[in-house]
This record gives structure tokens, sequence and C-alpha cells, in this order.
């Protein structure tokens, strides 16, 4: 199984997503071609209901511990509940250019 796959399935199994976008974004930065280390995640749940934004990242974070412990590098959460899915705006939620690293 992938990475982006098991992110996928721990994701959908702790939070029954209503909406739900696991985004490779290695091929974004300076690592080796088919790499899984860098992720944008869109999770939209009602489980997210009454909770703050950092409740939610930590929720996420404890659902990836050993992704994360693993071979993710980095991940970028957009944690929302149906009401703020339907009022975002699409602009907000890219991801900026990687600003290089590995010695450059």
């Amino acid at each position: 199984m992938t990475i982006q796959a098991a992110i996928e399935d721990k994701l959908r199994s702790a939070f029954d997503p209503e909406h739900l976008e696991v985004i490779n974004e290695s091929y974004m930065h300076n690592v080796p071609p088919g790499s899984e280390s860098h992720f944008k995640v869109f999770i939209v749940s009602a489980a997210f209901d009454g909770e703050k934004k950092v409740a939610r990242q930590r929720a996420v974070n404890k659902a990836l511990a050993e992704e994360l412990a693993g071979g993710v590098h980095a991940l970028s959460m957009h944690t929302m509940t149906p009401e703020e899915w339907r009022a975002q705006n699409p602009e907000e939620l890219a991801s900026p250019n990687c600003k290089g690293g590995f010695g450059k």
C-alpha cells in the first residue's frame, strides 16, 4: 500500500469525512521522482464541529502518527466542517512553491 493510500484509509476511518482529498505534492520539492514525502490534505467532517483549528490538526496528526514518524516530511492540512467547506475560497488553499532546501 502506498503512503498516500494509507493516509486516505486512516482519515476515512477516523473522521468519516464528507469530502477528502490527499494530494502528493512531493514533486514540487527537491526529492527523488516518485517520492511520497510531502502531502496536502483537505478533510471535511462533521467530527470537527465545535473544535478549534489546533484541536483538529492534533486529531489528524494522531490518526497519522505512524506516517508522520516515518517517511512523511511535510503535511499541509485544511480541516473544515461541512459549513466551512461550502464557504471557503479556493485561492486561499493553494500551496506555496518550495523554497529549496537540501543544500540550496
